[in-house]
Order: C-alpha cells, then sequence, then structure tokens
C-alpha cells in the first residue's frame, strides 16, 4: 500500500511532515538531499517523533534522547528498540511512504528479551514478553529463554533469580490471565538482576569410560561431603551423560543434601527442588546444563550440624543419626499397614508442632511404622510448617518472618522431592524439616489466634495490601472465603494478584508458590489447605505496600502495545 505524502516541494519546504498511515502514523523527514520515514511514535516510550531533532542522519526523540538511524530506524541506545522504517517513493512529483503488512518479529523479540535480560532493562524485557505472547508463543518458550540465559552467565550457579523464574511458571496456569505476563516479567527481573555484572560460567566436560552409577553415586555423595566442588561437578555431568535416567539422577543430588542438616537455611533443598521444576519445563534434555550449576552452591552451603541450636540444649543431631539408623526397618514394618486417610496427615502434622523434639521424632517414627507413604509425610511436615506462618505473632520482630519461611518453603521442596524421587534417603529429610519446624516454636509464643471462618468476604482482601498491620484480616478473610465454600483458586488467583502488584523480593515469591503448591494438596475446601492459604495471606500482609515500580513498568509496557499515548501535552 502506497500513502501519499505530497509534492516534493511541500515535502522539502515542511522539512518534517506526518501522514497517517501505519498502526501510529509515519515521520516523513528531507535530510542532506533525500527523503525518509520512520514511524512517528518512539518504540521506547512513545513520543512523538517529529517533535525530535535531526542531525547527521540521526534522528534525537526529545523526551528521553534515543538515537535512530533515519536510514534503517535501528536505534544506537539499547533501552529503546528500533524503529520502524518504511520505504519513500518519488514519481511525478509526489512522495509516498509504502506501508506493507508487519512481517513476524518473533526472533527479533526474543533477541530484544535475551538484551533486556543482560542489560538490567525492565521496560525492554516487559515489552517482549507481551509482545511474544500477544504473537502467539508459548509462555515456556520464554521461561525456556529465562532458564538459558540463568544458567549461562553467572559462575555461582544457581541462585534466588532462577528460583523466582521457575516459581512463577509453576504458578501460571492459577494465574488470571491479565497477570501471567506480569509474573513472568517478574522472574525474568530477577534473573537479570542475579546474572548482572556476574562472570559466565563454563561447565566441566564428563569423564571418559563407563563407571557405574553405584559408583558415580557415591564419588558424587563423597564429593559434596568434602567441599571438592570441580569434582562433584565433573562426577555429576558424568552421571547425567551417560544417560542415568532422571529419578536416579535425583536420588544421588537429593541424598547428598540430605547426608547434612538443613543446608544453608534450607535454600539448597528448594534450589534443588526448583532446578528439576525447571527440567519440567523446558526437557530432560537441558539437565546437563541445569543440574551442574548446583554443585558450587550445595558444595558450600552452610550445614546445620555445625550450629549450636542443633547441639544444645537437645542434641538434635544426634536424634537425627538415632532415626537414620533405625529408618530400614521402620519402612519394611509400614509395608503392610493400612494406607493413611488426609485425616490422619492433617493429625500428624499438629502433632510436629510439639514442644518435646523426641515427642517430634517419634510421631514420624509411628507414622512410618502405621504405613504413611513418603508423599504423606513430606506433606504433613510441610503443614506443620505453614501451621507456623499461621500463628505467627505480630510482636515478633519483623525479620523473623524469614525464620518461619524458611522452614515452610524447605519443607515444601522437600514434599514435591518426594512426590518426584522418594527414596530412603530422601526421609531422612522429612525428619530435618520436622525438627527446624520444632526450632521455630519460639515464633508462636504467644500464637496468633487461629483465623475466624466468619471473616468478610474476599472481595475485602485487596485492601489488606494497602496499609501496614492488617496481617491477622488478611488471614482471616482467606481462610473465611475457603471455608465458607469460596472457591479456593479464587483465593489463590487473589494472592498471586497481591503478590505482583508489588516490589516483591525473593523470600515473597517462594512463600506463595510454595502455599499454593501445599493448599492444592489437600482436598478443596480442606481445613488444612484454607489454614495454609491463610499463612500465605498474613505474610504478604506484613510485607505490603511497597513502592510498585516493575508492575508500573508492565503497565507501561502495556499500554504502549495497545497504542495509548503516554506523552500528553498540559494545557496552560
Amino acid at each position: 500500500m502506497k500513502v501519499r505524502v505530497g509534492s516534493v516541494d511541500e515535502v522539502r519546504r515542511a522539512g518534517c511532515t506526518v501522514v497517517k498511515a501505519g498502526a501510529h502514523g509515519v515521520c516523513v523527514v528531507w535530510h542532506e538531499g533525500r527523503f525518509y520515514a520512520v514511524d512517528d511514535r518512539c518504540p521506547h516510550m512513545g513520543f512523538p517523533l517529529h517533535r525530535g531533532t535531526v542531525q547527521q542522519g540521526l534522528l534525537t526523540c526529545h523526551w528521553h534522547h534515543a538515537r535512530f538511524d533515519l536510514a534503517t530506524g535501528g536505534t544506537l541506545d539499547p533501552f529503546a528498540d528500533d524503529v520502524r522504517a518504511y520505504p519513500v517513493e518519488v514519481a511525478d512529483g509526489t512522495v509516498s511512504v509504502v506501508v506493507e503488512p508487519e512481517v513476524e518479529r518473533h526472533e527479533h523479540l526474543q533477541s530484544r528479551l535475551r538484551d533486556g535480560l543482560e542489560q538490567g532493562l525492565t521496560l525492554v524485557t516487559a515489552k517482549s514478553v507481551l509482545g511474544l505472547l500477544d504473537g502467539g508463543v508459548d509462555a515456556a518458550d520464554v521461561v525456556r529463554t529465562g532458564i538459558a540465559f540463568g544458567t549461562t552467565y553467572r559462575r555461582e550457579g544457581w541462585g534466588a533469580g532462577l528460583t523466582v523464574l521457575v516459581a512463577m511458571a509453576n504458578l501460571l496456569e492459577h494465574l488470571d490471565p491479565a497477570d501471567r505476563p506480569l509474573a513472568l516479567v517478574h522472574g525474568l527481573a530477577f534473573v537479570s538482576r542475579d546474572t548482572r555484572n556476574h562472570p559466565p560460567r563454563f561447565g566441566l566436560a564428563p569423564l571418559s569410560g563407563d563407571t557405574p552409577l553405584a559408583r558415580l553415586s557415591e564419588w558424587y555423595r563423597r564429593f559434596v561431603d568434602t567441599r571438592s566442588a570441580d569434582a562433584a561437578e565433573r562426577t555429576l555431568v558424568t552421571l547425567i551423560t551417560d544417560g542415568v535416567p532422571a529419578r536416579d539422577v535425583a536420588a544421588t543430588m537429593m541424598a547428598a543434601v540430605t547426608d547434612h542438616v538443613f543446608l544453608d537455611g534450607g535454600h539448597t533443598i528448594d534450589f534443588h527442588n526448583k532446578a528439576f521444576e525447571a527440567l519440567d519445563h523446558v526437557g530432560w534434555a537441558s539437565a546437563v546444563h541445569v543440574l551442574p550449576t548446583l554443585v558450587a552452591q550445595t558444595v558450600r552451603a552452610d550445614r546445620a550440624e555445625e550450629h549450636g541450636e542443633w547441639r544444645h540444649p537437645h542434641d538434635l543431631v544426634a536424634l537425627l543419626s538415632d532415626f537414620d539408623d533405625e529408618l530400614d526397618d521402620l519402612c519394611e514394618k509400614g509395608r503392610d499397614a493400612s494406607p493413611w486417610d488426609d485425616d490422619r496427615v492433617g493429625r500428624l502434622g499438629r502433632l510436629l508442632l510439639d514442644d518435646d523434639p523426641l515427642a517430634v521424632v517419634d510421631g514420624l517414627r509411628d507414622a512410618i511404622r502405621q504405613g504413611a507413604t513418603p508423599e504423606q509425610l513430606g506433606r504433613a511436615v510441610a503443614f506443620a510448617a505453614a501451621l507456623r506462618l499461621v500463628r505467627f505473632h505480630v510482636q515478633n520482630d519483623h525479620g523473623d518472618w524469614d525464620v518461619v519461611h524458611h522452614g515452610f518453603t524447605a519443607a515444601n521442596a522437600l514434599h514435591q522431592s518426594l512426590v518426584r524421587a522418594p527414596t530412603r534417603d530422601l526421609l531422612r529429610g522429612v525428619a530435618q524439616c520436622a525438627l527446624k519446624v520444632y526450632l521455630d516454636r519460639f515464633l508462636n509464643v504467644p500464637a496468633a489466634r487461629l483465623p475466624d471462618a466468619t471473616a468478610d468476604s474476599l472481595d475485602h482482601l485487596a485492601a489488606c495490601w494497602d496499609v501496614q498491620g492488617a496481617v491477622d484480616r488478611a488471614g482471616a478473610i482467606v481462610y473465611g472465603h475457603v471455608r465458607g465454600g469460596g472457591d479456593p483458586a479464587r483465593a489463590v488467583a487473589a494472592l498471586a494478584h497481591a503478590l505482583l502488584a508489588e516490589d516483591a523480593e525473593f523470600h515473597w515469591f517462594q512463600t506463595v508458590e510454595a502455599a499454593v503448591r501445599q493448599s492444592r494438596a489437600w482436598a478443596a475446601g480442606s481445613d488444612e489447605g484454607a489454614l495454609i492459604l491463610a499463612g500465605a495471606a498474613r505474610f504478604l500482609a506484613a510485607h505490603t505496600p511497597t513502592r510498585r515500580e516493575l508492575p508500573q513498568v508492565v503497565r507501561i509496557a502495556a499500554r504502549l502495545r495497545r497504542g495509548e499515548q503516554l506523552f500528553e501535552e498540559v494545557p496552560d
């Protein structure tokens, strides 16, 4: 399609003319003896480019000073983007712009997404995500780009950024559709921050030969134990490239995690779980790139058995050692026991809040002996950890929210790992997480009241995020909604919306995602599921409101995609 601009003389005299063509109008410029045409809308923030300045073949936007090559539309400033350039034809004294349908820009948008990650340009990331999703690209492809970037450009390996991205990928199906792009941008922004100014990671090659799985597993655990990072990584790469099944790789890695007590305050087991969940999104073929990123953190992780609180006044490490010694016998006795129902699992979870550590471990012994499955044991511990959030009293130091948070998110990671690959060694983690819950008992003294099922409707929840101190009310609203017969999915979507509306921190994403996963492990409308979501609501209410800058960036990107005008003249 050709759009007439005017006569050659008219356009020359004007120097710059805007005509209606394309989505935003076209700016036609006479410069250095030729005509140029570009979109009149700056691709950065929508400023009208005909208000800019042209010098030496460059068009400079006057709002944020992005510079564009008039001939191609290419930008000299990566925070912007290339502006669309149009062919100009001159025939019979008339200037015309040739406007053709835009071609698919998926490859360009993926490239821009990588630019946004590399340079920390959140607006570029947001515009790329929105463009890809609007163009029909599956969200999994966006997640795949983020995971590939995060595992390549951080020498230290797996960290908070990738954890948040995978948590958001896990939650996508539970979100309101309008919140899904924002969830991805949050995760990708964390990956960008986690990799910025870090050197890239260079992996190690596998060993040659045909070493048996059992020997490689022994080596891996030994090298983690002795903090030999390179040896452990090369062993793990060999396991993966030798074609060892995913379940066996997971068993080896999680055994090394539970060889020591509650590594790095629970982050190590959470990172492992998230890395395996990442492979659920991108496929096992990426395991050789993803899983070795865990090794360095695992090797250097703080070991709880070296801390006084795990030794005095009760020697919890000795209790765990005794539990480990009895585990094979306990499992054998439980093989022929009757199956458990959810009611018994819930009772076990409440029993694990006992003030006596021996009673906690004895409760687990009895449960295994009586036939509780690994999944049920993990779920009971995660429920007990969630109750620490529910009963957390606001008179505690605010920073202590993170203490109970770590217990809960680690227990969720343990539960998910037990679902994925239940092993005898991983069952040791059940007792470790249960004793972490025991250690956090002081944060429920005094215990906050359990929420009331007769609280306000879910419609009143939004107000809790705009003021400080609405902790108990937020928990009561969510609990009352679920126990009153409301759809738990609405409560989940509301909590996720509240999370995404804030400049949320790492622990917030972990807590909300873990609460969603754990609540859905129970029957819809159950008391346990309602309490878990109430705990997440209390945690969020304790930390809001924030400045909410990142959500504003995504709103700007969405408005630009809709063609809305951000720059407006204000009349005198």
